[in-house]
């Protein structure tokens, strides 16, 4: 595969950028959209420029841009993780290739970083303190680790986090922000107690409507009065069973950059309302409103709108519940494949609050697709493991689609959905290059 990588890198530069995810495992921090359309004139000039056949070429979307056509990016050490792509130094924002994402528990080093502001520098865990207050809150009190730990229920459950701008790569026009591919999410295990159980033993007024945090992370601009970021979930959703307030993950202390020594966890929804380095919770008796918590921060428009355009704040709504999506985790993108020997795919979905009843994969672009075996998940807002295989009838160049369903009937597009001026909620169908031989 290295040959057409070769091939590929030299000749062909279309539009001046090439497309990002995951062939050959590389990564393009500059490309705008991994989805990028051509003419369908351009068909040969892709043939010649893969130096081989596309066996489904007739079923290729129109001016659809084969995902072999990647470049690589150099990796970024960042202390505890390993393989992550640098997307951003200050702050730092760094995403997990799919195939280092095949484990079903995503260990501590493959867990993708996204911050808004700069980590403490100095955390001491047995000093560290978390204050629950707000308007909706009966009794003000103050807990350290070894509080919560001695009052309430210890729980681990296996939760998985995605951030909202994953994907946003694949939007045309380019949204702003960091350009993740797919990388940023995963679904380790987490060792904590339940936020309810914390917050009803504060107490909470019939008035509440939202829990708010503060983290200790801060602001880039340096100013001590100014917080990096400070969202929340409505009081429902943080009185959920599966919400909860974390010490370890995977067993082992949270890795710094992940919020040592404590965070919120609130799965299946945008990672932003999982509060890192927590020290404060808000009961509040309104919509929090905290730092990103208005738009556009995390918020789409309420409807859907021509690519480009100007949404006014007021026409837009907070992110709450993640759509469908999957994840091709095995085999890696760029491979070469024997055509005599079928070809086993496996991977992850996930959807949200709700649970996945399907996968499918294809291998003609999407025109046919075949169902996949599914496991059930660890526990509510885990995320599932699939598996499937597939045989291909000729040499060539191929794509594996992956698509999921959930219950609710809710399948992933096969192209980028509605496009948003920040380029959030992205859950088009995973796809990975072939080279079949």
């Amino acid at each position: 595969m290295n040959d057409l990588k070769s091939k590929t890198e030299n000749k062909l530069k279309i539009r001046g950028e090439l497309s990002a995810d995951v062939a050959f495992d590389a990564n393009n921090l500059n490309s705008l959209n991994r989805r990028a359309f051509l003419k369908k004139s351009s068909l040969i000039a892709m043939t010649t420029a893969l130096g081989m056949n596309i066996p489904f070429a007739g079923l290729m979307p129109p001016g659809l841009v084969p995902k072999a056509f990647a470049a690589d990016n150099l990796n970024f050490d960042i202390q505890g993780k390993e393989g992550l792509r640098l997307l951003n130094d200050r702050p730092i924002n760094a995403e997990t290739p799919a195939h280092l994402l095949d484990d079903s528990v995503t260990p501590n080093k493959y867990l993708f970083v996204r911050n808004n502001g700069i980590p403490p520098t100095s955390v001491d865990p047995a000093t560290w303190t978390l204050e629950v207050s707000g308007e909706s809150c009966v009794e003000a009190k103050t807990f350290t680790i070894a509080d919560l730990q001695a009052t309430f229920e210890e729980v681990t459950l296996q939760l998985q986090l995605e951030c909202g701008g994953n994907g946003r790569s694949e939007f045309s026009p380019a949204a702003s922000g960091n350009q993740w591919t797919t990388g940023a999410v995963g679904c380790p295990t987490f060792t904590g107690v339940r936020l309810r159980d914390v917050l009803n033993y504060c107490g909470v007024e019939a008035t509440a409507k939202y829990v708010g945090y503060v983290g200790a992370d801060s602001h880039l601009s340096g100013d001590p009065d100014r917080v990096a970021i400070s969202r929340g979930v409505p009081i429902e959703k943080a009185l959920e069973r599966e919400s909860l307030i974390a010490w370890k993950m995977n067993g082992e202390d949270i890795p710094l950059q992940n919020g040592f020594p404590l965070r919120l966890v609130c799965a299946g929804w945008p990672a932003s309302v999982s509060g890192k380095w927590l020290s404060k919770l808000l009961i509040r008796d309104r919509i929090h409103d905290g730092e990103k918590m208005a738009a556009p921060s995390y918020s789409v428009p309420q409807v859907s709108v021509a690519p480009g355009s100007k949404v006014p704040n007021e026409e837009m709504k907070i992110i709450e519940s993640m759509p469908v999506k999957s994840l091709i985790t095995f085999p890696q993108s760029g491979i070469t494949h024997d055509l005599r020997e079928r070809l086993i795919v496996r991977g992850h979905a996930w959807a949200g609050d709700n649970q996945i009843t399907a996968v499918f994969v294809s291998i003609d672009f999407g025109s046919t697709w075949l169902p996949t075996g599914l496991n059930g998940p660890a526990n509510r807002l885990a995320w599932q493991d699939w598996e499937g295989w597939v045989q291909f009838p000729e040499p060539g160049y191929y794509e594996i689609w992956a698509r999921a369903m959930d219950q609710l009937g809710r399948s992933q597009p096969m192209v980028t959905p509605s496009w948003n001026p920040r380029g959030y909620l992205n859950n088009a169908a995973h796809r990975i290059a072939v080279q079949v031989t």
